[in-house]
């Protein structure tokens, strides 16, 4: 793109370009949209973007982003307590929240384990997932993660080291497409996989 006449657009553009999925034309669009409001609005985005970075949290229990301490989910007596689905991010807690088909509570690990690019247990929240299920009173973990080669390693890591410290380690049902990531299916596939998850031990012996 040339350069252009206002060296504060072209700023504005390249820091909205630093954005994932938005491209320079993209971001020259949604400057100039910017340019057009009246300076309230364009103020409001920008404190509400300020508090997002410096006033959200994350959950001590299960990581999931928060605005306390304890996340509504967490600290919801409604929910079964008894019940963890571990997941890869907030999007997969929003996707299966969305079905309205578990009641359970949830283990955000920040990712899945992918040495190619230098993720390993120490940069995931796994390790928490453990003191979780040492502390007890788990009736059964859910392995929700996603249907690839890097999603099955960090499965099979954490069967591997609870499986004989809880009663039930089960996995979604694949009704969700290999190297389909949870966000992207729709509601009604990914509640049916919730409610047919099966065991963990039975999938690996199917693979």
């Amino acid at each position: 793109m040339d350069s252009l006449y206002s060296k504060h657009l072209e700023n504005a553009v390249n820091e909205i370009s630093k954005l994932p999925g938005i491209g320079k034309r993209s971001a020259l669009r949604l400057a100039l949209h910017l340019v057009k409001q009246d300076e309230a609005s364009v103020s409001l985005l920008t404190d509400r973007i300020n508090k997002l970075k410096s006033s959200l949290m994350y959950c001590r229990v299960c990581h999931n982003i928060s605005d306390t301490e304890v996340c509504d989910i967490c600290s919801n007596p409604k929910r079964n307590g008894r019940l963890i689905c571990v997941v890869q991010d907030i999007r997969d807690v929003i996707a299966i929240e969305n079905t309205g088909q578990y009641n359970g509570l949830y283990h955000v690990l920040g990712g899945v384990i992918s040495p190619v690019e230098g993720i390993g247990i120490q940069q995931l929240t796994i390790r928490q997932l453990f003191d979780r299920v040492e502390a007890g009173n788990i009736d059964e973990v859910i392995l929700a993660l996603p249907a690839t080669v890097e999603g099955d390693t960090t499965n099979f890591f954490i069967y591997k080291n609870i499986k004989d410290k809880v009663p039930s380690v089960t996995t979604i049902a694949r009704g969700i497409g290999v190297g389909e990531e949870l966000e992207y299916a729709d509601e009604i596939t990914l509640g049916r996989s919730i409610l047919s998850r099966t065991n963990f031990d039975n999938s690996l012996k199917t693979r």
